[in-house]
């Protein structure tokens, strides 16, 4: 695993923060009365997965490292719910949204078992 200078580098940091673009993208078109539940929750766990990336990257052990990957990972699954929630409300479609979710979370594993298996 070639070390980076940057997390901006990483892949899963620049799906990660696509994510959270779309996910604003998405929110700006729910109903006003969502604004203070949905729409923030929604923005609050996807920005959670990119910032617990970048904070994951800057730490020095991998028990620190994978901590903060893990939060990432349940951010994503929260961001997972708020998709097929925002679906089923019928806000919007979803669907991309949804596979950029599973993209990322495939990238995120990977990382994670890098992680894990360097020395």
């Amino acid at each position: 695993m070639q070390k980076s200078k940057s997390f901006k580098e990483l892949v899963v940091w620049q799906r990660a923060h696509q994510l959270v673009l779309s996910v604003y993208g998405l929110t700006k078109v729910f109903p006003r009365e969502e604004l203070f539940c949905l729409t923030q929750q929604y923005r609050r766990a996807a920005v959670s997965i990119a910032a617990n990336i970048v904070e994951g990257y800057r730490k020095r052990t991998k028990p620190e490292k994978i901590r903060f990957l893990n939060i990432a990972q349940a951010s994503l699954e929260e961001c997972k719910y708020y998709a097929l929630l925002s679906n089923d409300l019928g806000y919007a479609d979803t669907i991309i949204l949804q596979n950029s979710s599973e993209e990322t979370s495939k990238l995120l594993d990977a990382y994670i078992k890098a992680i894990e298996a360097s020395s």
